[in-house]
């Protein structure tokens, strides 16, 4: 059961972190709250229809709720970002990577160089 205490666990902290009550969180899936109740308590497993709901609107990706993810960084609009990028003609996209690299490698470097 150490899986359905995990996906609970990051339920219950998400939906607190956006804060939702479980009443609102089970509207929002199309479940009860008590079913949330019992997600969160890692009773139950939601199944995936139920976990793809859940995902969309705490804004997390189903990877990350289900316990594969280190981070729900990844939020809706990153990833829309991404799709975007992933569309675009080769050449563009290596420009737009390459400053992209460039710009997070300074933050870094500015981040080591602040300790």
């Amino acid at each position: 059961m150490p899986f359905c205490m995990n996906i609970g666990h990051k339920i219950a902290e998400l939906r607190k972190q956006k804060n939702l009550s479980q009443v609102d969180f089970a509207k929002a899936v199309g479940v009860s709250r008590e079913m949330i109740g019992r997600y969160e308590r890692g009773e139950v497993m939601p199944s995936i229809e139920v976990a793809k709901k859940m995902a969309d609107a705490l804004e997390v990706s189903l990877d990350y709720l289900a316990g594969d993810a280190q981070k729900a960084a990844v939020d809706k609009q990153t990833i829309k970002l991404m799709q975007d990028i992933e569309n675009l003609e080769p050449a563009i996209k290596d420009k737009l990577l390459y400053l992209a690299n460039a710009v997070i490698r300074d933050a870094k470097t500015k981040k080591a160089y602040a300790h």
